[in-house]
């Protein structure tokens, strides 16, 4: 796990939430999951794992953008349904935050399929972050959840292709790294784990 002086101590124990700025979560759950063999939406856990995650990180509302799959959603959830998901990530996303519009003060992106992020990587993000545009990355590895503040949303949404998500946004805007690789290894999971 690296060590960055910039980024400040490391916490054992999850960050307080902090709730100076409000933060709307938006779950991508889109994709057919082809590689590991379902939609990973549908993978046992990993749903409610993604919105608790964001829930109990510091997100008022959480939003979860569907495709391939369209389970039942744990409550207090909204379902943005992505007609176009076979597009790409970059189609949901976009879809995902046309659909919310503008007006949040922060948005925080996250995905279905990293099961080992928890709550205690949201907070960190989220409270780093503060109103930039900023993201986690795991041993100098960008990676989930990403934090998008109101001034970003439109550009973001007009800068997004199908088959790219945010990346090469947060990369020419210069997004703030915030190190977390002492709380998760930020992996997503593209195949199933060995038996």
């Amino acid at each position: 796990m690296s060590s960055d002086p910039e980024e400040g101590p490391r916490a054992s124990e999850p960050e307080e939430a902090s709730r100076a700025h409000a933060a709307t979560g938006l779950l991508l759950a889109a994709g057919a999951g082809r590689r590991y063999g379902t939609p990973k939406i549908l993978v046992p856990g990993w749903l409610e794992h993604g919105v608790g995650a964001l829930r109990a990180g510091g997100c008022d509302v959480v939003h979860v953008v569907t495709g391939a799959a369209r389970p039942p959603l744990p409550d207090d959830v909204s379902e943005i349904h992505c007609p176009e998901w076979e597009r790409g990530i970059g189609a949901s996303l976009r879809h995902g935050l046309e659909v919310l519009g503008t007006e949040h003060a922060r948005v925080v992106i996250h995905l279905v399929d990293y099961p080992d992020i928890g709550p205690d990587v949201v907070v960190r993000v989220l409270d780093r972050a503060g109103d930039a545009l900023a993201r986690a990355v795991f041993d100098g590895r960008p990676g989930h959840p990403v934090v998008v503040p109101k001034s970003h949303l439109e550009p973001l949404v007009a800068s997004l292709h199908d088959d790219d998500g945010a990346g090469p946004y947060l990369r020419r805007h210069g997004a703030l790294r915030i190190e977390c690789g002492d709380l998760a290894t930020g992996l997503d999971m593209d195949v199933p784990a060995p038996a």
